[in-house]
């Protein structure tokens, strides 16, 4: 099959799903934030790729599709296991404890940063732009002010956590570059998402038997389940089947922008659902983030040369 064309632009449908992404992806704060009282990181992350799990293999039989069984694909499926999932989700999830939410949102919005140079490096069609650097450069800066400057205040405090979850955006951009590969072997977006789940899970299951020792925590109230099945079915099961759509058509690094959608999905969801105050940092934020995504895309600042050269004619 043919591999991403060059610095691809997203079009119209690829931006809307990126933006779904956002939405689905930044409810899974909220769905950790309901369980992390009651129950320990590894724990919180094994409930939500290994539910995803049963339900995405239960699905892809209901639809007829079939796992495919040979070793290459498996060895795939770990690695994008490992990368996309069991390493970054327990580092932010450990990362959270102990930094500000505002804090670990703003580290996490590095992925972009880090896609661009991964791309850059091993990629031969997603080499770095002018457009982009400057668009990464200038979207960061719009999470930085989105957050606000009292989230900065904890930063170098704990320099574990924030160095973990730094280390969960390398991993996230690596993910991204790893994951091109299943376009070529021609898997089709659920599989692949099933086949990552599945494996995180299996690699889980051992780590939180001898790290949480989960049979002997106290029942958690139903709340807390329910934000298990919450984190599962949309930040998981639906989120990587658009994930991998997304990552099969536009490349690594436009889907790593949806870092910079997440707080601005937090934030909408606050003001829409929750009526919470929007202040002027939050506008100009969005500003700022809707500028870096504007100059990755292109097309804008395209249209602006062309309109200039027209007239100069």
């Amino acid at each position: 099959m043919t591999d991403i064309i060059v610095n691809r632009r997203m079009d119209q449908r690829e931006w809307l799903a990126l933006v779904l992404l956002s939405a689905l992806w930044g409810g899974s704060f909220l769905f950790a934030g309901l369980q992390v009282k009651w129950l320990p990181p590894f724990t919180i992350v094994f409930l939500r790729v290994a539910l995803a799990a049963v339900i995405l293999n239960v699905l892809i039989r209901t639809l007829g599709r079939t796992m495919l069984g040979d070793a290459a694909t498996w060895r795939a499926f770990f690695g994008m296991g490992i990368l996309n999932n069991a390493i970054p989700f327990c580092l932010i999830v450990w990362g959270q404890g102990h930094i500000a939410s505002g804090l670990a949102a703003i580290l996490n919005a590095t992925t972009p940063i880090f896609t661009v140079i991964v791309a850059h490096f091993t990629t031969s069609d997603e080499k770095m732009t002018t457009n982009r650097l400057v668009g990464v450069i200038v979207g960061f800066a719009g999470v930085a002010v989105l957050t606000g400057a009292d989230a900065l205040k904890g930063l170098g405090v704990d320099v574990l956590a924030e160095l973990a979850v730094l280390l969960a955006a390398i991993s996230y951009a690596f993910a991204g570059v790893f994951g091109r590969r299943f376009k070529r072997l021609g898997i089709d977006p659920i599989v692949t998402a099933t086949g990552q789940a599945s494996a995180s899970a299996l690699m889980l299951l051992p780590v939180v038997m001898l790290a949480d020792t989960p049979w002997i925590l106290p029942v958690p109230p139903m709340v807390v389940w329910l934000a298990a099945i919450g984190s599962a079915v949309f930040s998981t099961v639906l989120a990587y089947v658009l994930y991998f759509r997304i990552l099969s058509t536009a490349g690594a690094t436009n889907l790593s922008l949806v870092t910079f959608l997440i707080p601005v999905s937090a934030i909408v969801m606050g003001a829409v659902a929750l009526g919470e105050h929007l202040a002027p940092r939050h506008f100009l934020g969005l500003a700022f983030i809707g500028a870096g995504l504007a100059a990755i895309d292109g097309r804008l600042l395209s249209r602006r040369k062309n309109a200039g050269e027209t007239h100069a004619g």
